[in-house]
């Protein structure tokens, strides 16, 4: 299955389904967007008089248009078959409080002739060779299951045929006959005759699809049976509307040109893209819904990094979703945490430990630096309290990381616990991380400028709680030797990059240990973290150089020099709009400004940011509604109106 590109993605926070801009429901994910992945092909489509199938998705002789309903995660398609003249709107909605995917058909003869019409669906599950998918007819549907999970197709139409096996036989004619009520495929037919259309002669449909655990699941669709999906719609529209009012915290001067209502299409489809992210029972953030589960060109996107996360929920604050940021923190980074206090590279949503391929400082040292900068923006000293324990056992960890790096020999009490208790774990290469992009191995100046702003924010932890708690003398002993160790550590790192990651020559920023290759990644000295000011004779050599040699000719950025993913000529949204930041922070406003509207420009139709830009024709490229894209969108655009106050 190769399905690299999306156009439109609705959901609740249970369901998660993607479509093409052809209407072609294309993945559906329950019970969470990094859940299992349904839809192997979920095709649908007409027999018109005598016809074959017209697929809806796919025909010569279709037109098509499609659009969101304003500010909604409801997306209408509109298919007009210019052979019969028979026009078709499409509109999919996820609805909020129940685990069903509503498709309603809006079907007009616009001919001079009379039509007659049979709908038809055609289903098959993706399953893996070992797994047992059966079907079975039910009223006005079917239901397709396994022993774990249930997918049911029906309709307020009844039924009027289906196909359980060797449905490729006959899905062409769209003749959909079978004698058997049950069946051992993962692939199904079945039809509705929606009968004679007569000239301008409208007829209406629901396809309903829902989707549960494999229990009861007749009884459960009982509940389905007095459905009113006009009524549902409206209250789905009325909840999306109202979510993206509640969360404009960021405010917008309307100047009614071309660029604002992208720059705000973007801005609304962010808020309405952030819940559909979200774990809401664990708090993990998907970096986006997958595009590559096989593999074939990356390493699968649909999981929750640390680092990505403290992005996004900088942006989450930002967009007043703080009880997002909180339930991330703590509840999804206390139940990842290892034991000896780091996070792995990434995890699935639900805080199992995903697939890995090496290990990243930075995901630990950026959860810390995450929770004071959430505390930063509500002053809610609970919230520091309830995450101090793991804050402190990360701190532990990274010191102990640091006593590695620079051969720094101390017994004391901290090192004794973690090489008594985690022997092993620091049998692991002394210094050895992937970097940011997680391509290569070794020390990195973005690895070390989070470590540095980590230990600064343990530092404010505890000034934070000082103020506020009474501890024993003996915890504020410890605390204080704590701090002691920490303000030494910053200074020993800050002298370690100053004699290892600036090269001597040309007096720019290094990226790691090993080579002299420019990479977008050194600004995190700066953005986030702080390890650099903006105005330094230093930064703004590198920024030169950044602009020498991964400046593209469009005004994007590439992410370093020789970079190779994805033909590696490309400009990542992500690192355009970090430059941004860097620029704001040199008052450099201009710069900034152009690129965000670099961002803004290359925008998809729907206001989804990408990956990367195509450095050709500026139409989007690789992964389509990226979280870590849309949380810089975010940042930046608050940085820029900042300034204009």
């Amino acid at each position: 299955m190769s399905k690299f590109y999306n156009s439109a993605i609705i959901g609740n926070k249970n369901i998660v389904a993607s479509y093409t801009k052809f209407g072609e429901l294309q993945r559906l994910c329950f019970p969470e967007i990094d859940g299992r992945q349904f839809v192997d092909y979920f095709h649908t489509g007409v027999k018109v008089n005598d016809s074959n199938i017209i697929y809806l998705h796919e025909d010569i002789n279709n037109r098509y248009s499609q659009k969101y309903l304003e500010d909604t995660n409801i997306l209408v398609t509109n298919i007009e078959n210019t052979y019969f003249n028979l026009k078709i709107e499409q509109t999919d909605c996820v609805l909020i409080d129940k685990n069903v995917l509503v498709k309603k058909y809006v079907i007009e003869n616009s001919n001079t002739i009379d039509l007659d019409v049979k709908f038809i669906v055609n289903s098959k599950i993706l399953a893996g060779n070992l797994e047992n998918f059966g079907s079975r007819i039910i009223d006005n549907g079917i239901i397709q299951y396994n022993h774990n999970y249930s997918l049911s197709i029906f309709s307020d139409k009844t039924l009027s045929g289906h196909k359980l096996n060797d449905v490729q036989s006959v899905i062409n004619s769209a003749v959909i006959e079978d004698k058997d009520y049950i069946g051992m495929s993962n692939e199904i037919a079945i039809s509705y005759d929606l009968g004679l259309f007569h000239k301008n002669e409208k007829k209406e449909l629901y396809i309903y699809v829902y989707i549960d655990e494999n229990s009861n699941v007749d009884e459960k669709l009982n509940q389905f049976s007095n459905l009113n999906a006009d009524s549902e719609i409206e209250k789905v529209k009325k909840y999306w509307n109202d979510y993206v009012v509640d969360h404009k915290k960021i405010k917008l001067k309307n100047n009614d040109t071309e660029f604002y209502n992208k720059l705000l299409e973007i801005y609304n489809r962010t808020i309405l893209l952030f819940p559909l992210l979200v774990n809401y029972t664990t708090g993990g953030i998907a970096a986006a819904l997958e595009v590559d589960e096989n593999r074939e060109k990356c390493g699968s996107y649909s999981y929750c990094w640390p680092r990505d996360s403290i992005f996004i929920t900088r942006a989450f604050d930002l967009l007043k979703m703080e009880q997002e940021t909180e339930l991330f923190y703590n509840n999804f980074c206390k139940k990842t945490q290892s034991e000896n206090g780091m996070w792995e590279q990434r995890f699935f949503t639900d805080g199992i430990l995903a697939p890995c391929w090496g290990y990243q400082i930075d995901e630990t040292a950026s959860v810390i630096y995450g929770v004071y900068n959430h505390y930063e923006h509500t002053k809610n000293i609970e919230f520091l309290e309830d995450n101090l324990k793991m804050c402190e056992n990360g701190a532990k960890f990274l010191i102990e990381y640091v006593e590695n790096l620079l051969n720094i020999e101390e017994e004391d009490f901290v090192k004794k616990e973690l090489k008594e208790k985690y022997k092993k774990s620091f049998e692991i290469h002394k210094q050895v991380s992937y970097d940011l992009w997680e391509m290569n191995e070794g020390v990195h100046l973005y690895s070390l400028s989070s470590i540095i702003a980590c230990f600064e924010s343990m530092k404010k932890i505890y000034e934070s709680l000082d103020i506020k708690d009474e501890i024993s003398r003996l915890k504020k002993e410890k605390r204080n030797n704590l701090v002691i160790k920490l303000n030494k550590y910053i200074v020993l790192l800050k002298e370690y990059i100053k004699n290892n990651l600036i090269d001597s020559k040309f007096k720019i920023l290094k990226r790691n240990l090993n080579d002299n290759n420019m990479d977008i990644s050194v600004i995190g000295a700066v953005y986030p973290f702080e390890v650099f000011d903006a105005s330094e004779k230093v930064v703004k050599n590198t920024i030169d150089k950044i602009n020498m040699t991964l400046r593209t000719y469009n005004s994007g950025y590439l992410r370093f020099e020789n970079d190779n993913y994805m033909g590696g000529n490309n400009p990542w949204v992500i690192t355009t709009l970090w430059m941004a930041l860097y620029f704001i922070k040199a008052g450099d406003i201009i710069s900034a400004e152009n690129c965000f509207k670099f961002v803004v420009n290359t925008a998809s139709d729907y206001g989804f940011l990408c990956e990367q830009v195509n450095n050709e024709d500026k139409d989007f490229k690789w992964v389509i509604g990226l979280g870590w894209s849309h949380a810089m969108f975010i940042i930046v655009l608050e940085e820029l109106l900042n300034l204009k106050k």
